[in-house]
Parts: C-alpha cells; structure tokens; sequence
C-alpha cells in the first residue's frame, strides 16, 4: 500500500483505528547523524514544562504518551524514530510538534529527508519528503494534532539555523547549556526506583486500584534542559594472556556442550539473551529501542504462563521497562535454527497483550526481513489495533553488541566481557542463532530450473527465492556494518523500498532472464560500490567494484596510480580500463599487468577515466549448512574482495595547486613596516 505524499501545509486525518503512531525521519547520508525531537503543546503553542521536550537527553514525556526511540541504519542510509500513544496523550496538549536536529554540518549536506507516519504494524500512513534545506541544523517537519476530537498529520518544513536549542526555547523551553559536568547518564533514580517496586506490586495484584494515569506535571526545571550529547567511552576488553598454545580456549560463560535442537535450544537462547541484556544495560537499551520502549530500567523473565480461554500460553520471555511511574511490557517469541515463527502462535499472544493492556509482542528468528518493518508473518491486522507487533531477527541483535564492543557505549570492564561472552555464544553453530543459514525449501528447486532454462518469473517459488535473496543482501549489510563500524547499505531502487511485491517481482523476473542475483552494498569512504553477482548458471559469485581514474597525467601513470594500491590483491583480479575514446575498452588479469603494464593501454586512444575490478569465486550450490552452501560462497567471497580490493583502494586526490615561480620569487612585504 502506498501512502499519500503530502506537500508543505498539507493535512490528512488519521483514522479512528489508529491509537497509535511511529514518527520516522529517513535520510541517506548515514554518516551525519540526524535526532529526532518532539515538543507537546498547549493551545498557545508553548510547552506546558521542560519535561514536554522529548529528546536523546529525555527521552520521554512525564505521562509516557511520546517517547524518543534513538537512531539505526537502514538500506536506504539510516532513520531516527519517535513513538506517539494518541490514546494516552493529555488533554491539554494540542499539537505535538515533531522535528530533526543535526550535532554537526546541516540539513542542506543531506538532500531529501523523509518524515513518515507509520501505524504500529509498520505501514505508512503518510510521507513528507523536503529537500529545500539549506543552512538549517533543525527542522521542524511536521506535526500530529488534534482538532474535534481527531487526529490529523501536519506537513510543516519549518528551519531553525540556531539548532535543537533554538527550536525549543522558541516553543517554550528553557535551555541550560553552559552547566558544567558532562550531560547526565541515563539512570534509573531512587524515585524511578521506588515507582518500579510499585508498579510491579500493582500488576500483581490486579483487584488493588490503578493510580491516576495522569500525574502532576513537575515544575520547570531551576537549570532547565541541557541538549549536550554525551560522548560514548570505549572500555577495552578483558585479554587472556596465560595460555601455552592457541589452542587453549577461556571458559564460556554461555556453555555449548550438551544444547540440544528445537525447545531446549531456543530455552538456552533466550536465557543467555535476557540474562546478558539484565546485566549489560546499554545492549538492553539498543534492542529495547528496536522493540519500540523507552528509556528505562529493564527486566525480563522467561516461561510465564497466561490464560487464554481454556487453554495455556507461555510466551518464551516477557520483557518489562520502566522509567517514572509508566511501565513497558512486550512478549517475546524466540526460534532458533530453521524453526519459522506461525501465524497462530503470535495472534495467541497478541490476544494476550490486549487484554493485559501491555505494548507489543517481538517475534525473534534467524528471519531477516527483506525491508526495514516488514514481518515474516502476516497476522490478522485487526490484532494490531491495541498491540503493536515488530520483529528482531538474530543477525540484529549479534549487530547490536557487535557495534557497542566495537565502537563505545560500555564503560564497565565486566560488562564488556559478558556481552562478549554472549556474542561468543551466537557465534557458535549449537546455539541455533546463526545469522542467516537457509535459502528456503524452494531453493533447489529454482536453482535446478535456472540451470535447465525452464524457471518463469511469476512461479511462486521464484518469488520466494527472490525475497530470500533480498534478505541475504541485507545479511550482508548488517554483517560489514558491525565489523567495520561504519553503516553500509544495501542498496534498493526507491520503487522498491515500500513495495515488497514490486521488489520480488523484479528480483525474480532477472532471475529467469539471465539466471543472477544482484546486489549492491555503499560502504562510506570507498572509492566505489562493492557489487556481488551470483551467476546460477555458471555456478560462479562476482564482485565487482568500479572507480574513477586520476584525471591527470596519462593512461601509464593512472594505472601505475591503481597497481600501488592493489599490491596486497590477488593475481585472479580482472583489471578492466574505459578510455575516453568511445566504445575503447580493456580488460587484464592483475597478474598479468604486474609484470606488464602496457598490455592494458598498448595502442589505445583516448586517457583511461574509470576502472572496474572483477574477481571470481566458486558458487555453493547447496540450500544450507556451511562448507559447500549458497550463502557461506556470497558471504565469504564478499569479505574477500573487500579485504583485498576494496578496503585498498582509495579515490584519486589531485595535488593542490602550485605557486606561480614569479610569486615565489616575489618580495615578502611586512604589514607593520
């Protein structure tokens, strides 16, 4: 389904059904980091207190009704997401104003910037697209209010060039950025902590009276709200030293010996996840914001037991957050392995967070969505109107502490050796949470129609394989994004960023045509895109990159200019020249040119502008497993030609300009002479 694109000004009315909403602000650029804020107003247009500014520093409103989710990549280059509980959102709150701020540089640096209105299965209600920004570092994109009693949607496009702390002292808010000390950690206060016991008691004991959902707003803050991010510490991580040989392996937190399949594996799995999110507060938080809560103190416990009609229901974990007196309560389904997550399974769990008034029901599996908010299973969307329903898969969640072991966040020593720990564990083939492992019961059957010319583009088990296919890609962008700390993009044609039909469609009809998949990933600070092409027909996976040449000296010198950068490459690279001669082209193995160059550019007329380099692997042909499969021959041809081609290479730099030698030669004159 598409949703309506509204123009600057433009308003839509949200339907009664709709309880609640997601704010998400998409951009390309994922290396400028982009905040989402919201701001809750009175009919005068002014917050009510300090605490209606919802932010990275505060990220939820006192009634918990807007809530800051952080920021994550995506295909399309990263998003930042608020929540909005229209139900729970006060009375005295008219408008809640929803904006974007950058730390650094300015909207202008990021082209088009999407402001989407997702429902809370993760369809898009509405869009607002802006590209007319230019040195503003906030904007205020737009607007959810309510007029009679309905909510509608506000495109507004409004620039501030005095950043987040401009924006919000203009509605209101008094800002304090010049106190001294670090902006404070996100902790659970001794209030907050009494609140927890509370609330905890409450829903224990369900006859005792609720207390008022609304509490009293505190008053304006004497220092007001600092905007000052903080800065993540690195911790480095506990080193075994001791050992006589390489073969000597430290103990496991998380033990593999004895880990069964099916029910005891996924026990095992959820344990270790919960128990490691317990202790390791910042890993919680990160997944806890992919789930959609807030900020706050989180608990889990595993193998509750719920009555549903006459029978039992016993989700693998519940999962409890709480900051203030609001407490977050989602349910967890876990598969390991090739267990596939069932329709009726989630519904019974959707009924029971309905009618226990709780957020969301997460399913976990080694699924990977071919889009950011699609699901694996499509459940009745009648469910979805009380309880919002999203989905994790583990190749996520070995991203997530990947990325704070890598690059900060964790400044406790022990809590740095048992995420570690826990990763170790996902790690290892007998927990069951492999990363991405199977193409699908249809595999062998497509490929063997590839290889005999018969497969069509609209069999069914060609789109199946098809979203596979997108999956895997998408496996690989999350895999190069946490080893090498920086997002990479698996890149899709916008046309098929919201329409999953389009996309498999397109994949599959390539797929009976020519027999190949393709895709693309953007790694920031390469010279070129890393391009994998698997060839069903040949048996054979290429990568491929393409770069521009130096566009001075001639074709010799520019070719020099790309063997110093491949000298670690393997001789099997194929070294493709495009001349600036029309329809001039060569192509040489890298072993060949090593030893003689001038075969690439004898008797070639024209200067070579680009070059494109190619190598070739063998292709796995089987479905799953390790050694000999599909996935394991893209996987590890892609981070071979990245470690060895791309990661070399770097764009042509021309020197800067040089003096004239009569300006050298010139006299030197003092100003104050």
């Amino acid at each position: 389904m598409t949703s309506p694109i509204l123009s600057k000004g433009q308003n839509l009315a949200l339907s009664d059904d709709v309880v609640r909403v997601d704010i998400v602000i998409g951009w390309a650029e994922a290396e400028v980091a982009v905040d989402a804020s919201a701001l809750l107003l009175g009919e005068d247009r002014k917050v009510l207190s300090d605490s209606d500014f919802v932010f990275y520093n505060q990220p939820e409103s006192t009634d918990g009704s807007v809530r800051f989710l952080g920021t994550s990549a995506t295909e399309e280059g990263a998003q930042t997401r608020i929540t909005i509980d229209l139900a729970a959102v006060p009375a005295e709150v008219h408008v809640v104003a929803l904006a974007g701020s950058v730390g650094t540089g300015t909207f202008g640096q990021l082209g088009k910037v999407a402001f989407c209105v997702v429902d809370g299965a993760g369809q898009s209600l509405a869009e607002y697209v802006t590209a007319d920004a230019t040195t503003e570092s906030a904007v205020l994109f737009g607007e959810v209010y309510r007029r009679a009693g309905v909510w509608k949607v506000r495109a507004v496009g409004q620039g501030w060039d005095s950043g987040l702390a401009g924006l919000a002292t203009d509605f209101g808010v008094t800002i304090d950025d010049d106190a001294e000390g670090d902006a404070v950690p996100e902790q659970l206060s001794e209030p907050e902590s009494v609140a927890m016991q509370k609330s905890s008691a409450v829903e224990a004991a369900p006859e005792v009276a609720a207390p008022d959902p609304s509490p009293a707003r505190p008053a304006r803050s004497a220092r007001g709200v600092r905007t000052t991010k903080q800065v993540a510490r690195k911790t480095k991580p506990i080193e075994f030293k001791l050992a006589e040989s390489d073969t000597w392996q430290p103990a496991r937190l998380f033990s593999v010996i004895g880990v069964g399949a099916g029910e005891e594996q996924e026990r095992r799995a959820t344990s270790a996840l919960i128990a490691t999110m317990q202790a390791v507060r910042p890993f919680a938080r990160a997944l806890c914001t992919r789930m959609g809560a807030p900020a706050g103190a989180f608990e889990g416990y595993i193998e509750v037991q719920y009555e549903r009609g006459d029978a039992v229901v016993i989700p693998d974990a519940v999962l409890k957050v709480v900051r203030g007196s609001r407490v977050w309560t989602g349910l967890l389904e876990v598969k390991t392995g090739n267990g596939k997550l069932k329709r009726d399974q989630l519904e019974s769990y959707l009924d029971v967070a309905r009618k226990k008034k709780y957020d969301v029901v997460v399913s976990l599996s080694n699924d990977i969505p071919a889009g950011p908010g699609e699901l694996p299973v499509e459940v009745d969307r009648r469910k979805l109107a009380k309880v919002a329903l999203r989905h994790l898969s583990w190749a996520e969640v070995a991203h997530e502490a990947r990325m704070l072991l890598s690059h900060g966040g964790i400044e406790d020593d022990l809590q740095v050796w048992l995420l570690g720990e826990f990763l170790r564990y996902l790690d290892h083939p007998r927990s069951g949470a492999t990363e991405f492992v199977d193409m699908g019961r249809h595999w062998v059957a497509v490929r063997d129609a590839v290889a005999a010319g018969t497969l069509r583009a609209g069999d069914q088990k060609a789109l199946a394989v098809a979203e596979t296919w997108v999956s895997l890609s998408r496996h690989l962008a999350l895999r190069l994004t946490a080893e090498l700390g920086a997002t990479v993009k698996h890149v899709l044609p916008r046309r098929f960023r919201s329409d999953p039909a389009a996309r498999k469609a397109a994949v599959a009809e390539r797929l009976a045509a020519e027999g190949i998949f393709e895709a693309v990933l953007q790694i920031p600070d390469t010279a070129g895109d890393l391009l994998v092409v698997a060839d069903l027909r040949t048996n054979r996976v290429r990568c491929r990159t393409t770069l521009d040449a130096p566009d001075e000296g001639t074709s010799a010198r520019r070719l020099s200019w790309l063997l110093k950068q491949l000298q670690g490459a393997p001789g099997s690279v194929q070294v493709e020249a495009v001349f600036s001669e029309p329809g001039n082209e060569a192509c040489e193995l890298l072993e060949t040119l090593r030893t003689n160059p001038k075969a690439l550019t004898a008797d070639r007329a024209g200067a070579i502008v680009s070059f494109t380099l190619e190598q070739v692997f063998a292709m796995g042909n089987r479905r799953s497993g390790t050694a000999a499969s599909f996935i394991t021959s893209v996987t590890s041809a892609t981070d071979a030609f990245y470690g060895t081609v791309v990661q070399p290479l770097r764009g042509w730099v021309p020197a800067a300009p040089k003096r004239s030698e009569s300006a050298q030669a010139g006299p030197i004159t003092d100003p104050d002479g």
